[in-house]
């Protein structure tokens, strides 16, 4: 008997919340076979067994929430070996029942109820698995977020049709779904999870409990906050030059290619910088520098009610199509809830852009385990002095907040200032 205890998902998660168990008891698991969903400090994930056997039991309920290690279930042998286990175990004690019928005439009735209770569950077991295989009898395919989604709108995932990879169903798909059927009637009162409103000078107030990734986020900000001196850095970039590139890109690219964004190029011309100066790739941790070899950059992507960071690997090692390609693959995953754990955990540095809400500038927060992320502001056409003369110029700021216990003030500034010189000069971006 093997016993499932609860992950680690992430490397900040401390508790996690049973979800969605994806197999009931008695259902065969193999290696690999998604288990349970389960809501973790960063995001939603499904948990993959790496036992093979029988689900013989469910140790945590739905909606418990249980720290690291913690039993949340048991897995037997296959059906075989359980065979195997009860010949080798000798002859069937008296108190068991005969496989014709009931047991002696002695015994109460409980065997009966069992039997009424283990067919209940059999039952249930395959409206189950009914409700998650499609027509032909295969498992649908869908992410951890898209059935949470499916069962509590009360949508039948068999008769979806996916838009992810390989037919996967997601988030976008239920969605779409619950809207052409219309609005499905409320089975609770208007304002439920919500604490009961009060009246006060400020009118009636409603309380809302965070989940997980929101109190995560709370925790480490305002614990980076208080352990991190920042200082902040400001540099304004002429990006006149990386328009008129991306222009160019996009006139000599053929339909369906991926056009590099601006923020592509912050990212790549951040991760060139990062590469000549280690210590803005790194952290301050437990009295000693950490200094990483690979440069990963998070990308900041406004999930649903809450921020969230994955990481587009390596990144001073791709050209910017490539770049563009892994952060919007990154992204969806994140608003399709299949984003895995070391796509969250593993940023070195991280760049953070609210250029497209028409916001210039603003001093971020930086990620614990990182000594800085970089604000990026949007692309102004404002007018600009050139040579006694003035012009048009496309304007970006750009912020660095640096925790001082390891990026100083000059380091920090000759970091931005090569970041600046990268993007103003942006043929050294394909180099």
């Amino acid at each position: 008997m093997s016993e499932v205890v609860m992950p680690r998902l992430s490397d900040s998660m401390e508790e996690g919340t049973i979800l969605t168990w994806l197999k009931q008891v008695g259902d065969e698991v193999a290696v690999g076979d998604e288990l349970v969903e389960i809501e973790t400090d960063k995001a939603n994930m499904a948990y993959e067994s790496d036992t093979a056997g029988t689900l013989t039991e469910i140790l945590a309920q739905e909606g418990e929430t249980l720290p690291i290690g913690s039993p949340i279930a048991l897995i037997g042998g296959s059906e075989t070996d359980q065979g195997q286990t009860a010949r080798a175990a000798g002859p069937v004690s008296d108190t068991t029942p005969p496989p014709g019928g009931g047991g002696p005439a002695s015994s109460p009735p409980t065997s009966e109820v069992e039997n009424a209770e283990a067919l209940t569950a059999e039952a249930e077991r395959e409206d189950h698995q009914a409700a998650s295989a499609s027509e032909n009898g295969e498992r649908v395919k869908a992410s951890p977020l898209a059935k949470r989604l499916a069962r509590d709108k009360g949508l039948d995932l068999a008769t979806l049709r996916g838009s992810g990879p390989g037919g996967r169903i997601v988030k976008h798909d239920v969605e779409e779904a619950e809207t052409q059927a219309g609005p499905a009637p409320s089975t609770q009162p208007e304002g439920a999870g919500l604490a009961p409103s009060a009246e006060t000078a400020k009118g009636n107030v409603q309380t809302q409990e965070l989940n997980k990734l929101q109190q995560t986020i709370a925790r480490r900000m305002a614990e980076s906050k208080a352990t991190a001196p920042h200082f902040y850095l400001t540099i304004e970039i002429d990006m006149g030059k990386a328009v008129a590139a991306r222009a160019a890109i996009k006139a000599s690219s053929k339909d369906g290619d991926l056009v590099p964004s601006f923020n592509d190029m912050v990212v790549k011309a951040g991760a060139i910088a990062l590469r000549e100066f280690p210590k803005a790739n790194g952290a301050y941790r437990d009295g000693r520098f950490e200094l990483y070899s690979r440069v990963n950059v998070g990308v900041a992507v406004a999930a649903e009610e809450a921020l969230v960071v994955p990481t587009v690997f390596d990144a001073d090692r791709k050209g910017l199509r490539q770049i563009a390609a892994d952060t919007r693959a990154v992204a969806a995953k994140v608003r399709d809830g299949s984003v895995t754990p070391p796509e969250l955990s593993g940023g070195t540095f991280t760049v953070s852009n609210l250029g497209m809400f028409g916001i210039d500038e603003f001093d971020a927060v930086i990620n614990m385990g990182q000594a800085a992320i970089l604000a990026v502001g949007a692309i102004r056409e404002v007018p600009a002095v050139r040579d006694g003369a003035i012009v048009p110029a496309q304007l970006m700021k750009a912020t660095l907040s640096c925790d001082h216990r390891i990026l100083y003030g000059a380091e920090g500034a000759e970091f931005l200032a090569r970041v600046k010189t990268l993007l103003e000069e942006p043929v050294s971006l394909a180099l």
